[in-house]
């Protein structure tokens, strides 16, 4: 009988939360709170990132809460480096003193504190205590990593394959060998054109199989949301924002600062650029903005549904209402495959747009723009 892995995934995933859903909702001796708070809770818990690599939770027989994870290392500076184990927190319950400071894990975030833990809050209710700088290996940062590597041996190996095999991939080549060629050919050549496309062929290949593993990596089991986090996408978008303003040509600021070139006199520039120019000076940062909060709020509304549809098996608790969410879920889950894989060809393919705004020349664009007319 065949097994259909991706499927055996989902479903292996989605018992995985309920099953950290159910024990996490089990007695303990702190005063029970709602249901549907602790839902929101373990919702939000999920879309944060963490100081450790914890996979679950649950309570024991005695009561206490046992985590099923690793540490990761904690790397501060607060006149002069500190460097120590997450697991000093014990998962926030813990105060840890370095060299005669305290410091406290308070939602993901480090503060520095007195031997009690003691947290000052604002009039909104906002802790207003010292913050170190946080240079932590965080659980986002370890899944930068894992994928970092394998984007290398997988890519050197399919590089090896095609000088063994005389340009005929092997193995997973195979597979991402089309992926490739359609980047070059459907992608980057169009938008970019013919002379220009192959300088910025490594940063597009590399900035979607980034993206694309992240974000499949954020349906497995272990729990990470890397590209559901506003900061990951700001630096993404930011490096396109740095390729597309460097890289441009004079004919590229040319446009933004003399939008209408000759086709209007000087007394008609002296009316209209006043406000074409702040427009066009405003384009160049409202492209990478859109680009972070485009991959940044569909990652982010798809894990926020995923777990929310988990969470309503242990509102409804019956077969009929929890099978129903169960079975929503899975099929949200398919839906994310797709998300997973649309979300890196929509950056891939905007950023490829923006390269080609700032490499082309006066005389390619007026071809262009000929053509245009000519059709």
């Amino acid at each position: 009988m065949r097994i259909d892995f991706t499927k055996f995934l989902l479903v292996a995933a989605l018992l995985f939360c309920a099953s950290s859903f159910a024990k996490e909702a089990t007695a303990s001796d702190e005063p029970k709170k709602d249901l549907k708070t602790e839902i929101k809770e373990y919702v939000q818990h999920h879309l944060k990132d963490s100081h450790d690599f914890s996979l679950y939770s649950y309570t024991n027989e005695q009561h206490e809460h046992v985590y099923v994870g690793f540490p990761l290392p904690v790397i501060l500076w607060d006149n002069g480096l500190k460097v120590f184990s997450s697991s000093k927190f014990h998962h926030g319950e813990e105060i840890v003193e370095v060299d005669g400071s305290h410091y406290k894990l308070y939602h993901s975030k480090i503060y520095k504190t007195d031997a009690e833990g003691t947290i000052n809050y604002d009039e909104a209710h906002h802790p207003v205590n010292e913050k170190p700088i946080d240079f932590s290996i965080t659980k986002s940062v370890v899944m930068i990593f894992i994928t970092c590597l394998l984007m290398f041996f997988l890519f050197s190996g399919l590089a090896k394959s095609y000088a063994k095999n005389s340009g005929i991939p092997t193995g997973a080549g195979r597979f991402f060998e089309p992926i490739i060629l359609y980047i070059r050919d459907d992608i980057a050549r169009p938008n970019i054109g013919e002379e220009k496309y192959k300088k910025y062929m490594p940063y597009l290949l590399s900035i979607f199989f980034f993206i694309w593993f992240l974000n499949i990596f954020g349906l497995t089991p272990l729990g990470v949301n890397v590209t559901g986090n506003i900061a990951i996408t700001f630096a993404l978008a930011l490096l396109t924002f740095l390729f597309t303003n460097f890289t441009g040509t004079k004919d590229y600021w040319k446009h933004i600062f003399d939008p209408l070139g000759d086709t209007l006199p000087w007394y008609g520039k002296l009316l209209l650029y006043p406000i074409l120019i702040p427009i066009e000076v405003l384009g160049i940062f409202i492209k990478p903005f859109s680009l972070l909060i485009r991959l940044y709020a569909n990652m982010q509304a798809g894990h926020i549904v995923l777990m929310s549809l988990i969470g309503l098996m242990f509102i409804f608790k019956s077969w009929l209402g929890s099978s129903l969410s169960f079975g929503l879920a899975f099929a949200i889950s398919l839906i994310e495959i797709l998300v997973a894989l649309l979300q890196a060809y929509i950056f891939t393919m905007l950023s490829a747009l923006y390269f080609g705004f700032a490499s082309e020349s006066h005389a390619h664009a007026e071809e262009h723009e000929g053509e245009i007319q000519h059709l």
